[in-house]
Formats: C-alpha cells, structure tokens, sequence
C-alpha cells in the first residue's frame, strides 16, 4: 500500500505537472504513441530552453524525433524551419514523413532537382541547397528559426564535408541549431566547437542501443555466439566480454588444416570451390553460400535482413544465386501485394524502357521477397525495394555499404559478408566505425526484442580481431573542411579579405589543428624552462661558456664532415676498383663473412652502365659474384669492400663451371687454392688524415685554445650542461617549427587561393570582379575550369546537347581509371571545346602548382573526365534509353545519377553565363537551358517525391 502524500507534496506534484503541461514538449510528446527516450527529453528540453544541440546517438535510436520537436517550435512559434540531409533520397523520405505529421501545406521540399512548396515554413532540403541560399543571401532565410543537421558526422567525408562547416559558420546568430550525428568518441570536441561558433550548445550523448544486438559467426550449419552469453550483449553496458570459446576452437581448427594447392591424384590446382565440396563432404567447416545463409535465417526466424556486400555486381549476383536456387520468402497473398504496388509506382516509366532496366528479373526476385539495394539502380526500383521492406513485403536485401547512410530501413539482423572492402584505391579492412554503422541497421524499434548481426565465417578468420572490431566505439570526427575558389570570392563579397580569413580560422578543422598544438605548446614550455636551468648550470665565472661551446661543437662538427668525406672518398676508390675486375680475377676480400681468397666469376657491372641501365637504377655498386676459397658461390656487396682491391693473378674458368654443381665449385676451389699459393694479405697503408692539413680545424683549435673558458678548473662539467642545453634546444626549435605547421593552415590555403585568383583579375583584394561574380554562382569541383570557359567563350556555338557533353566533363568521375581506352566523344564543334577545355585546365594546373595549390590537400582542379560526354550528347539528342545505355555500358542508376549532375551545373551555367539580350549576344545561358530540357526527359525525370 503506498503511502499517501501530503498537501504540501500534492501541490508541488500539481505545480510539476502544470509546469510541464504549459511547455511546448508536452503536446509534442503526446503526437507520439511510445514514451520519448530520457536523452531526447534532454535534448528537447535544451531546446525549448534556446539552447543549440549536438545530439550523438546509435543508428534506429531515434535522434530524429529532436530534428521534429525543431520543426514543432518553429511552427509554434511562427518561424520557419530548414531541415537538412546528406543525400536526395534521405531527404525525400523526412519530406513524406514531415507532410504525414504537418500537411503538404506546411512542408516543401529543395534537392536540386526538385522544388516543392518552397515557401512553407518548414522545408527539407540538402545541405548544399542551403549552403547556396546562404551565399547568394536568399530571401527565404528571413524568419529562419531553427535549422535541423541530419547525419552531420557527414563532414568528415572528404568531397562533401565542408558544406556542412560551411553552413555552421555562416548560419545567421539568431538561427538555432540541431546537429544529429551517429555515435562518435570526440563528440564533446565537436561540442565544444559549436560552443565557440553558434554559442551555448548542449551535448547529448547516448551509447544506448534501444534494441540490443547479438553477434553471431556463422560457419557451415552452425551459428556461434561471437559472446559468452552474458549480461550484455553488445547493446546495453560496458562490461568487459569474452570471446565465445568454442568459437575459439573452432577457428584453431579450422585455421591449423593444411590445404594442398595441388590435387596430387590430378596435378592439377584445386579451385576453392572443389575445397568447399569436400569440406561439407566430410561435414567440416565451410563459407555458407548466399542462399543458405537466406534459408537458415528464414528457419530461424531472423528475417527481414541486410546481407551488406561490399560490390554492385556482387549484390545483383546474390539475388540471382537465392532465384536459381528457388528460394522463395513470400507466400501468394504476398506476392500479389508486391506486385501491385510494384506495377502502381513504375507506370509513368515506357514500356519499351522496362526490358532496358531489367525490369521483369528485378520484379520476379521482389515477388519471392529478395532485393538488391545499389547506386547503381535507377532511383525509382531502389525506392521501391525501401517501400517494399518497410511494409516487410521483401525479407531479404543484399546492398553496398550505401544503404548504411541514413536511410531508414531496419531490419531484424545485418550480415556482412567480408571484414575487407575497396575504399577506392586498395582492399582494406573495415574500420570500427564503419562496422558499428553496418550492424546499426540490426534490430527495429518496436518490433523486434533484439538485433543480431552475422559474420561469414572466412578461412583465416580470427575471432579475437572480430570481437575487438565489434566492441571498439571510436569512430572520431575529423573535418575534411578545405577552402574552394568559389568559397573564396563568396566570402570576399561578403566580408572582405581579412574577414574572411577570420572566418575560416573558426572552422572544425583549424579547431582540431589548434587542439592538437596544445599538447605541443605546453611541451614548449616546459623545454623552456628547462633550458633557463641548463643555462645556469653552464655559466663560467671566465667568460661566455655558450661561446666556447659554440666552438667546440663547430669543430667536432667540422672533423666529423671531414671524416665522412674521407669514407666517401673510400668507397668511390673501392667501387671504381671493382668496375674494372673481370672474370678469373683472382682478388682478396679484405672484410665480411665472405673475407679471404675469392676467384671473380661475375663483375656484377650492368653492361653499358651510365648511371644506370635499361632503366634500372645503378644505386649499389658493382656487386661481383664470387667463388670463395671454401667452395662458396656468394654474390658480395660494396659493403664487402671498404678499401679498394686490386687482382692478385688470373685463373682461367672452364666453360663447363657449373655455379650449382658441388662438384664443380670443389674442383675450382682447389685450382683457386693452389694458384694463389701462401698468399698473406698485407696492411693497407694508413693515409695522412684529411683533418691533419685543413685550416678550418687549425683555426678552430686555435680559437678554443685562446678563450677564456679553456682554462676553468670546472670546464668539463659546463661542457656537459651545455651540450643538454644544445641537444634541448634543437628538440624545442623542431616542436616549434610543428606548432607554426599545424597553426592558420586552413587561413594560409586561403591566402594561396586568394592569390591565384588575383592573378587571374577575380579578385582584387576586397573587391570581387565581374569574372569573380560569374566565379560566384558556379559550385562543384570545377568551378573555376567552368567559369574560365563561359571567360574564354570556349561553349558559345554549341548546341544544347553538345553543351550538354562538355559539361559533363566537369562533373563525371570514372569508378575506375582506364587510360588504356580514350573514351568515345562527339565530333566537330563538341570536340574542339572538349580539347579545349583540356587545354585550360592544363594552364590552371600550371598555375595551382606556381601558387603551392596541392590536389593532394583537397584543393585545386582535377583534370576533366570526358568518359560520360558520349553519354550525355545521345541523351540530350533524344536517342532511345536502350541505345544510350549500350554504349555507355554504364547502370540505368548511374545512368541518372550523372545526368542528374549534369542539369544541376546546367542550371549554373544558365544563371552564370551573360544572357542573349545583353552586348555579348552569348547563346550559352539559352542552350543550358534547353540541354537541361532534353536531358530531363525518361528515366532522368522519374524521380518519386512523397
């Protein structure tokens, strides 16, 4: 029986809770079917209370529900609210969910590519969309309240990241901020540095799965617990866990059978595949295949679930793998749903087109429950696959890595293949974080009791580097914040030159750069104040110690270059003795393992040498083959030969020596021996030393000797304090050459830029030409490539889909490089701007070096891809999908993708370039604008939005 409150407690319950009712989160919490989370109350709270905040959380924790609360208060309070996302599709999904809550009245959308209702008070948008805004000083930023930073651990990546610094710094003062970031171990740093640029910012940090997650290996038949089952299972607590034992020893087992490379019965190599049939022969361990791992799980109850493959083709394989082998996850009922839905979201797409993009394998694979998820799917079938596993319609995704960022498509467990992936220039490991954001997908809020993720069993796979990989929470927040050309004239036009380069000094990554001076500066100090002590310590009561000690290093300084001369000198004389041996020599090898009597059977001199052979470098020396006196063929080095050899006689060598034949060598050997006789090598004369004669040392020695100092009693002892004090110094000279490095780095980059572009007449210290102008409306990689081509009218004459070809140049990245093949481009007009778009940005690449401007820092102009003109042109010409994407060989889903780009920089160059009507007559600006028109016409205009 509880025990009942008294008056004074009921009525302060009663002002508790009247206090709470009168707060906007309380009627945002009743929107709501499920209790909110003790860290987005928090986050909630701070909020309401005016506060900016960077809210870390798990992925499918929930953290979105404090970007909504944003938009509630705005709508409250009649401000407007701008909520943004890394990618379109993101974005596209917070749209559907906001018009849901608010009505399509009160939510618009921005992406680029699409504009919806862009005067509500709430709009979603991508971040670049209200970077732009911010540089241009749109009109739409009036009344901006809040603005919400969906998945801002994206400015870590090293091509997007700086937009989001970009629109932190430049955001209006009087405009809260909601940053949502997944979990990172330098959360509080990056607190602490919106603190410093946006004002009072509250940290929030919860580690807190709300489902917790199970590891699993799965290996043949069996699925072993990564874990001792525990406590914990890798979602909630920190305990320390130990790696599941019969893991362990399944692992030394499997990992200590030998594999013979060859079939002895056959001789003939043994394919992994023939491996695998005998180990599941013998009932051994082995990879399960992709259908299997689907079976297994669907026995165990364990779908829906994301099997993560780090390859586009290998997804597509998957799922033809899982239909050849007839698996099927959906009963009739279910497969006619799909089918509905299916056939209602693809209708505006052409008959004729749907043999092009697969359709029909695509739509038997979903009606069984199985899917790809890739970039290289056309928009439509990817949101289509999202649809479809949400409702749990499709049970079984195999995707890339992609899938991991943002999109919300829980499931009941992930698996991943392989711990190894291409990041783009090698096969590498996957990192902490990365494995942390795969395994975030498992486990869906409200449904499932817990997650799980699995793990492939791989030959050589070591659990204890798995358990480690699955328990470790760093994954650090590091800028990859550089300045742009168009950043620099943007700035400028807003601020002025110094401004500016104050601003940038405020960035993440000077924060981070400053941060890790600290360390560095206090050491500084401390060497400092040791070097005050040593100073004392070699005070002479006769003269100037720090003097006398000067001297005394110049001359140890001197003898020692003098000695290396001397070495040097040495081993020139050595190595030109051993150019001029021959075969039959007979010398003596005065050091080494290999000293004593040698016959020379090889110079080991490249025939022709001139500093260097055939394109080999000639860097060690002649390196003879020898036969030793033992009966030893060794191949010897310069290092054999500090002083230079001369042939004692000459032996002739039969033609029929054979180096490998015992026999051979034994027989040599012994003419060797007998010819040389009771040789005994004599001493090498000692030359005079060079140091004996130099008068720099003459001069020195005498100095040291006339100082006061030479004569103190305690001389030694001062000596030793001063060479602490010498040895100090230097090591405090290279801290401080460190610290100078690392400090206004981002501010000297901008300094660099601003010089470049002063060259080029864009700037004129505060002032902004009108070619610094253009410059200003172009973003991308290639904004200045673009702005110098509408300077030097190198597009004026083109037609739209010529246009269309030579602005895909800047925009078009191969996957992979293949310089082997020049890719195939439009003739005539298209064709001289294409080269002499080349042209230009040679002549920029030549400059970027002038200014110390490095693409390998993250700044200065890529040269231009021209493999997606082709492409481009046929698309714009109206040629049929069919024809386009048989030549370009290229995925429906890049296919857009890249046109997609296209119409954006389009769109720049249209608002860019002079219009007809003025003194240039330019056609550009009209003929971007019909190029835009023609490319957005098929697939490239099916983009679903709601």
């Amino acid at each position: 029986m509880t025990e009942e409150l008294s008056p004074a407690d009921r009525y302060a319950a009663f002002r508790r809770r009247a206090a709470e009712e009168a707060t906007a989160l309380h009627p945002f919490r009743e929107m709501y079917a499920f209790e909110l989370d003790p860290f987005q109350i928090e986050a909630c709270k701070a909020l309401e209370a005016g506060k900016g905040v960077l809210v870390a959380a798990p992925t499918g924790s929930g953290k979105t529900i404090v970007g909504e609360f944003a938009v509630h208060l705005a709508l409250q309070q009649g401000r407007k609210c701008f909520y943004t996302t890394p990618i379109k599709a993101l974005s596209n999904q917070k749209f559907a969910d906001l018009v849901k809550r608010y009505g399509a009245d009160k939510v618009g959308l921005l992406t680029g590519d699409n504009s919806v209702n862009a005067d509500a008070p709430v709009v979603v948008m991508t971040t670049e969309v209200l970077r732009n805004m911010l540089y241009a000083g749109s009109q739409a930023l009036r009344g901006l309240g809040y603005v919400v930073m969906d998945e801002v651990h994206y400015l870590s990546d090293r091509f997007r990241g700086a937009v989001w610094e970009e629109v932190i710094i430049h955001l209006p003062e009087s405009v809260t901020l909601v940053s949502l970031s997944a979990t990172v171990s330098n959360a509080e740093e990056f607190g602490d540095w919106l603190d410093t640029v946006r004002g009072d910012t509250e940290v929030i940090v919860s580690e807190e799965r709300p489902v917790p997650l199970w590891q699993h290996v799965m290996a043949g038949r069996r699925i072993f617990d990564l874990f001792e089952e525990e406590s914990d299972h890798g979602g909630r607590g920190s305990a320390r866990r130990e790696v599941n034992p019969d893991l362990l020893r399944m692992a030394r087992e499997e990992n200590s059978r030998s594999y013979s490379p060859k079939d002895r019965r056959r001789g003939k190599m043994v394919r992994e595949a023939d491996r695998e049939r005998e180990r599941r022969s013998r009932g051994r361990i082995w990879t399960p295949s992709r259908p299997e791992v689907i079976a297994r799980l669907d026995n165990d109850g364990l779908l829906p679930a994301i099997n993560f493959i780090f390859s586009r083709a290998g997804c597509q394989a998957a799922v033809q793998q899982c239909l050849y082998a007839g698996l099927r996850l959906n009963d009739d009922s279910a497969r006619l749903q799909v089918r509905e839905i299916v056939e209602a979201r693809t209708s505006s797409i052409p008959t004729e087109d749907l043999h092009v993009l697969g359709y029909y394998e695509w739509l038997e694979g979903l009606e069984r429950g199985i899917a790809s998820h890739h970039a290289g799917m056309l928009p439509t079938f990817k949101e289509v696959v999202e649809e479809l596993f949400v409702r749990g319609l499709v049970k079984a995704v195999f995707a890339t890595e992609t899938l991991a960022l943002g999109i919300n498509m829980p499931a009941r467990t992930v698996i991943l293949e392989k711990l190894v992936k291409w990041n783009g220039e090698q096969h590498a490991d996957i990192t902490p974080g990365e494995y942390t954001q795969l395994t975030g997908r498992a486990g869906r809020r409200g449904i499932d009791v817990e997650g799980h993720a699995v793990v492939l069993w791989q030959r050589g796979m070591d659990p204890v580097g798995l358990a480690g990989l699955a328990g470790t929470r760093t994954y650090p927040l590091r800028s990859s914040f550089k300045p742009s050309y168009n950043m620099a004239v943007n700035l400028v036009s807003q601020f002025g030159r110094h401004r500016s380069r104050e601003l940038l000094e405020t960035s993440f990554a000077q924060f981070q750069a400053d941060r890790s001076v600290v360390g560095i500066s206090r050491q500084v100090q401390r060497n400092e104040e040791g070097l005050e002590g040593y100073q004392e310590g070699m005070s002479c009561h006769l003269g100037d110690f720090e003097e006398y000690a000067r001297l005394r290093r110049d001359l140890k300084d001197r003898e020692t270059d003098l000695a290396k001369q001397g070495a040097a000198q040495r081993r020139a004389q050595a190595a030109s003795s051993l150019e001029k041996l021959k075969p039959g020599d007979i010398i003596h090898v005065p050091s080494g393992k290999f000293a004593g009597l040698a016959l020379v059977l090889d110079p080991g001199v490249p025939a022709g040498r001139v500093n260097g052979h055939r394109g080999h470098e000639y860097t060690e020396g002649p390196r003879p083959l020898v036969l030793t006196s033992e009966r030893q063929v060794k191949r010897l080095a310069a290092i054999d030969f500090p002083v230079p050899v001369e042939p004692l006689d000459r032996m002739r060598i039969p033609k029929t020596f054979n180096a490998r034949s015992p026999q051979s060598r034994r027989d040599l050997a012994s003419q060797l021996r007998t010819k040389a006789g009771d040789f005994r090598p004599g001493r090498a004369p000692r030359g005079r030393a060079a140091a004996a004669d130099d008068r720099e040392i003459a001069r020195l020695r005498a100095a040291l000797r006339a100082h006061p100092c030479h004569g103190c009693d305690e001389r030694e002892d001062h000596a030793r304090w001063a060479e602490r004090y010498h040895r100090l110094q230097r090591d405090t000279q290279q801290l401080e050459r460190r610290i100078e490095g690392r400090t206004n780095t981002i501010a000297r980059t901008f300094d660099r830029i601003h010089a470049l572009l002063t060259d080029l007449d864009y700037l004129r210290e505060d002032e902004v030409t009108a070619h610094g102008k253009r410059l200003a409306r172009l973003y991308g990689e290639l904004d200045l490539l673009a702005s110098e081509c509408l300077r030097e009218k190198v597009w004026e004459g083109l037609s739209p889909a010529e246009l269309a070809a030579c602005v895909s140049a800047l925009v078009f990245e191969a996957r992979q490089s293949d310089d082997a093949v020049a890719p195939k481009v439009p003739g005539g007009a298209a064709k001289a701007a294409l080269g002499e778009m080349i042209r230009i940005w040679g002549r920029l690449d030549a400059l970027e070096e002038e200014h110390g401007i490095s693409q390998t820092e993250g700044v200065g102009q890529r040269e231009p891809d021209l493999g997606f003109a082709w492409a481009a042109y046929q698309w714009a010409s109206d040629r049929s999908l069919d024809e386009v994407l048989r030549e370009a060989e290229m995925p429906a889903g890049d296919f857009v993708r890249w046109c997609k780009q296209v119409i954006d920089v389009l769109g720049q160059v249209a608002a860019a370039a002079p219009s007809a009507s003025g003194d240039s007559g330019s056609t550009v600006a009209r003929n971007a604008r019909k190029a835009v028109d023609g490319l957005l016409r098929g697939v490239v205009a099916y983009s679903s939005v709601g």
